[in-house]
């Protein structure tokens, strides 16, 4: 989580990737997400993350996807 939602969920706290480098979510254009998503598969709140981030449109890695997936994902929702 970047911190920089208007008002954090209650459920954050217990948020695994708040007990890491911030950078990790965010990596450079090519760069590797293997080490983020590793840490929310582990994480107790990664349904809630994902929803968040399909919900807002957020960047970076949330809920053990990237952008581009979470996009595809809205796609095929969007189409069904």
């Amino acid at each position: 989580m970047d911190g920089t939602l208007a008002r954090p969920e209650p459920w954050m706290a217990n948020a695994l990737c708040a007990q890491v480098d911030g950078d990790l979510w965010f990596p450079d254009k090519g760069g590797s997400t293997r080490e983020a998503k590793a840490i929310c598969r582990r994480c107790p709140v990664r349904a809630q993350c994902l929803a968040l981030a399909l919900e807002q449109g957020e960047t970076g890695i949330w809920g053990g996807t990237s952008e581009n997936e979470r996009r595809r994902m809205k796609t095929s929702a969007e189409a069904a």
